[in-house]
């Protein structure tokens, strides 16, 4: 039997280099975001719902388009995708520079830039480093191109807050359009050439066949609710942070100070996990991941908002940011194999996205309509509590062809799911726009005008 594999053209640890710069930019400019809200939202004279919204459909097409970028990557090669990616983020980050409302606002830096994201992003990367490094090396590698990749974050941010703080919003998307057109010159670092090898392995598993054990595997389904709190945390916080310490009287310089430290400790939380998953199983790993993110965010609503707790919780997020997606996809593999891993962390992913579609428009949406941002908070420390627990039932192992045993914890658990969201979410209706910010609206809207301290 012959089975195609791939080395790269250049040295290895070039391509990993050129990999991260990538990841560095793409995420980088798309952290930004969380900065220009406010600012686009005051220059055209609308609320933070019509802007979260339209960073909401970003977040969408970004889980929509990621599998579609995976197979011309896989068929076409990850340089010409890069490329492509490349030159449509810088295409739609000009025209968020010309734009006089919110349909531009939409179109470009949501949908085009959604799914420029999608396809000059990690995934693609990674993808590509994977089948070129060296079975014995690629570990090491991934973990490199992750730790460069976050860096983007950390020094974007306060280049794009001085360029918000020495002129407007419009120039700063263009200055971000220069920014992120080096993915096209970096992209034919990422060229393969095929080999052609003799192996003995199985014959490959069709994906229909995997599809349909994911479908009837309660594991594989509860591993989606939960990363799709993942995207719920990191998506508010990275778009909303600024806005909500700024609406508290600090600065939004504090604010972008704290959005670059995530990316900066991210780093160290990607490589820890990645010693902690040679000790312990990933499921306990995540377990932990949700329950610290859900009682550091419980801490930082509850504590007096400081420019020092800002920082301090900051740091602290930064460890337990991405540092849920290698341990994601590894149980993934352990689950079905290597044979469909990639289009079935896909899916996963797409779940990701959606939790970040509800945290980045929800955000703006009850803000506007309470003038706090409590709820969102609070929602935020329950679905953690969701994620942690969901995490403690998970089967890490492989699914077997016969359906487990398992549907009705599925069933209850997607029912958790719906109310932790639609309860708070459809109270926040009558909750009134003048409570304070520090009052927490779930309870006032059960119980009433009760204001409970922070």
């Amino acid at each position: 039997m012959t089975a195609a594999t791939e080395r790269p053209r250049l040295p290895i640890w070039v391509v990993v280099a050129a990999g991260g710069v990538i990841t560095a930019l793409s995420l980088g400019v798309r952290s930004t975001f969380g900065l220009l809200v406010t600012p686009i939202a005051d220059g055209l004279s609308t609320g933070l719902g019509a802007i979260s919204f339209a960073i909401a459909i970003q977040n969408l097409l970004w889980g929509l388009s990621q599998p579609i970028a995976g197979a011309l990557s896989d068929r076409f090669g990850a340089a010409r995708v890069l490329a492509a990616g490349g030159v449509l983020y810088s295409l739609a980050m000009l025209l968020m520079s010309t734009a006089g409302g919110t349909g531009m606002i939409l179109v470009s830096g949501g949908f085009l830039t959604g799914i420029a994201v999608g396809a000059a992003s990690f995934a693609v990367v990674l993808s590509a480093v994977g089948r070129m490094a060296p079975p014995e090396r690629r570990s090491l590698m991934l973990g490199v191109v992750s730790a460069v990749g976050s860096l983007g974050q950390f020094v974007l941010i306060p280049v794009s807050r001085w360029l918000l703080d020495n002129g407007s919003w419009q120039r700063t998307s263009v200055a971000l359009a220069l920014i992120v057109l080096p993915i096209v010159v970096l992209s034919p670092m990422m060229r393969t050439l095929k080999l052609v090898e003799s192996t003995d392995a199985a014959p490959a598993v069709p994906l229909r066949h995997d599809l349909r054990r994911a479908s009837s595997s309660g594991s594989y389904l509860m591993l989606n609710g939960a990363f799709f709190v993942c995207g719920f945390h990191v998506t508010f916080i990275g778009i909303h942070l600024v806005g909500y310490v700024d609406s508290i009287g600090i600065s939004a310089g504090t604010g972008s100070i704290a959005l670059s430290l995530i990316g900066l400790f991210n780093v160290i939380g990607s490589l820890a996990v990645g010693v902690l998953g040679q000790k312990f199983s990933f499921t306990k790993i995540l377990a932990a991941i949700y329950g610290m993110r859900a009682v550091t965010i419980a801490v930082f609503v509850t504590v007096p908002l400081t420019a020092a707790s800002t920082i301090i919780f900051a740091m602290a997020m930064g460890v337990l940011w991405l540092s849920t997606v290698p341990p994601t996809s590894a149980i993934v593999a352990q689950q079905f194999g290597p044979a469909n891993a990639g289009a079935l962390f896909g899916i996963v992913f797409l779940s990701h996205q959606l939790g970040s579609f509800l945290g980045a428009w929800l955000g703006g949406a009850v803000v506007d309509q309470t003038g706090s941002y409590q709820l969102m908070w609070w929602l935020a420390v329950a679905l953690g509590i969701f994620a942690t627990a969901m995490h403690l039932l998970i089967d890490e192992g492989p699914v077997d062809d016969v359906p487990p045993a398992g549907g009705v914890r599925v069933l209850g658990a997607a029912a958790a799911l719906m109310m932790i969201v639609a309860v708070p979410v459809a109270a926040t209706l009558h909750t009134p726009a003048d409570a304070s910010e520090t009052a927490t609206p779930a309870v006032y809207c059960v119980l009433g005008p009760i204001s409970v301290s922070s």
